[in-house]
């Protein structure tokens, strides 16, 4: 089959040019998204997004298949999971061994096992993140906003000293960054509702302190000039007015939120070193950084470990404080984390000690603090993993990484090809049932899905719907609707929730 000719630099031009559109066009204004006499009972008040950045194996977390042990010079058709299962607190419900922590508090939560990957041709781990962040394929003509931002205008803040949208754990400044920034964003939406970016969760307290040496006096003089510069600037250079009117309103969230004791949530040597040591395996010395030479140190994904973990303990704290849509990414950069071309089942070992406890913990502590019923916790990647297959069973696609005809090593031992016919969704709290399974994927390859499948448009109507928010609910963007959902057709899955809809 020949490569599509649209390539990854096609990508990056096409969104730059949607970027410059967003800066010219004019505020937008939100369009009635309900139907007449329909009114939206939200079930939540927060989304928590734990983010398997780089194509979580299903058959190597939360749908396990028949085990096959390693052996030199197995064939690799025969292998679908690399780790034996592991009972849950649902009968029914089993899990991938390494996650018996999450596997204890099933009990809260609504698995999917049926989330299928939208058709987007030769796969790019930017292009099916950014179709799963907005609900949109790209390119697109405008800059489609992020869910979390969509949130953000639609809900505001629950606190107007804390950041409405926050994202842990992601850097921009390795492969594939201008992709990934491209949909980390408010698009359209205007600088005041995109996110706050924290990429290193234990220095996240530095993020809302002035830089060493900057005087309060010296930090509002700067400010002045920067604000005197804007206003000065011929419109159109730097932006449309109201662009460049939220870009103030957003300066104005982050002079608020520098004077509040709201600050304090992004503290985390406040946590008692023995809650740390839940979400973190050993524990964690605010002494020492994660930054630096984080890539280069050698010792990457067993830090990844640590971060992570963290990353979800700053999430817990910012939604005590009043975050409206938090997001913690396990990180995506490529060949790295959940990108398993190579050593797999090594790999796997190490990301599910990074989300085993913080995941379970997380949920706990939502729980013990009363949080559970009114956030909603949900974990999700771009798509799956399978040996053998590229893409869907019934649309192949080329293949982009060599499967040997024997494995000799633990080199091809675990999954490598992007299959996107079948993936997870783990949800909890926020209005959802609790040990519940939605869908069914075959047990033998290709382990497709066979009952109740789950689309991008109908995943983010369910999300937006636990909200209050309208699949339908649209913004006036160049003259046209621009709708939360694919065209406004997203449908809530009914069968997910606790209560009827």
């Amino acid at each position: 089959m020949k490569t599509p000719d649209f390539t990854r630099r096609d990508f990056v031009k096409g969104l730059s040019a949607a970027t410059l559109g967003a800066l010219a066009a004019g505020y937008p204004r939100q369009l009635l998204g309900e139907e007449p006499g329909e009114k939206i009972a939200a079930t939540a008040d927060t989304v928590i997004v734990l983010w398997m950045g780089g194509g979580m194996a299903a058959t190597e977390t939360f749908d396990p298949k028949r085990y096959t042990p390693f052996e030199k010079g197995m064939n690799p058709n025969t292998v679908l999971s690399t780790f034996p299962s592991i009972p849950t607190a649902v009968d029914g419900i089993r899990f991938s061994e390494g996650l018996e922590k999450v596997a204890k508090v099933m009990d809260r939560g609504t698995l999917i096992r049926s989330y299928t990957a939208g058709d987007l041709g030769f796969i790019l781990h930017s292009r099916h993140q950014f179709h799963w962040h907005t609900g949109y394929a790209p390119p697109q003509s405008v800059a489609c906003p992020h869910i979390g931002a969509m949130i953000a205008r639609t809900l505001g803040p629950r606190d107007p000293a804390v950041p409405a949208f926050i994202n842990i754990g992601q850097r921009f400044d390795g492969g594939e960054s201008e992709e990934l920034k491209a949909f980390t964003t408010a698009g359209f939406l205007g600088s005041e509702f995109g996110p706050f970016n924290v990429p290193f969760p234990d220095a996240a307290k530095d993020v809302v302190t002035p830089p060493g040496g900057m005087t309060p006096g010296r930090f509002e003089s700067r400010d002045r000039l920067y604000r005197k510069l804007l206003a000065a600037s011929p419109v159109g250079q730097l932006g449309s007015t109201q662009q460049r009117e939220s870009l103030v309103r957003s300066m104005d969230n982050a002079h608020r939120l520098l004077a509040s004791p709201s600050a304090k949530a992004f503290d985390l040597s406040l946590e008692k070193p023995e809650t740390v040591a839940k979400y973190v395996p050993g524990g964690w010395d605010f002494s020492r950084r994660l930054g630096g030479d984080f890539n280069r140190d050698g010792n990457y994904e067993r830090n990844n470990i640590q971060r992570f973990g963290l990353g979800c303990l700053l999430a817990r704290r910012l939604v005590e404080a009043g975050a409206r849509y938090v997001e913690v990414t396990t990180e995506y950069i490529p060949f790295l984390n959940w990108d398993t071309h190579e050593q797999g089942h090594e790999k796997l070992v190490l990301m599910k000690k990074a989300i085993d406890g913080a995941v379970a913990q997380l949920v706990l502590d939502l729980e013990e603090r009363g949080m559970l019923d009114r956030t909603l916790v949900v974990l999700a990647s771009e798509f799956s993993r399978d040996m053998m297959q590229e893409g869907k069973p019934d649309k192949p696609i080329q293949n982009q990484v060599p499967v040997p005809e024997k494995i000799e090593s633990m080199t091809h031992y675990g999954m490598h090809r992007h299959f996107t016919d079948a993936g997870c969704v783990l949800m909890f709290g926020g209005g959802m049932k609790r040990g519940h399974l939605h869908g069914l994927t075959a047990d033998e390859r290709p382990c497709k899905t066979i009952k109740d499948r789950v689309v991008i448009e109908d995943l983010h109507a369910t999300m937006y719907r636990a909200m209050g928010i309208s699949p339908k609910l649209a913004y006036d963007i160049e003259q046209r609707p621009f709708y939360v959902t694919r065209d406004g057709t997203g449908k809530p899955i009914a069968d997910l929730f606790a209560k009827s809809i």
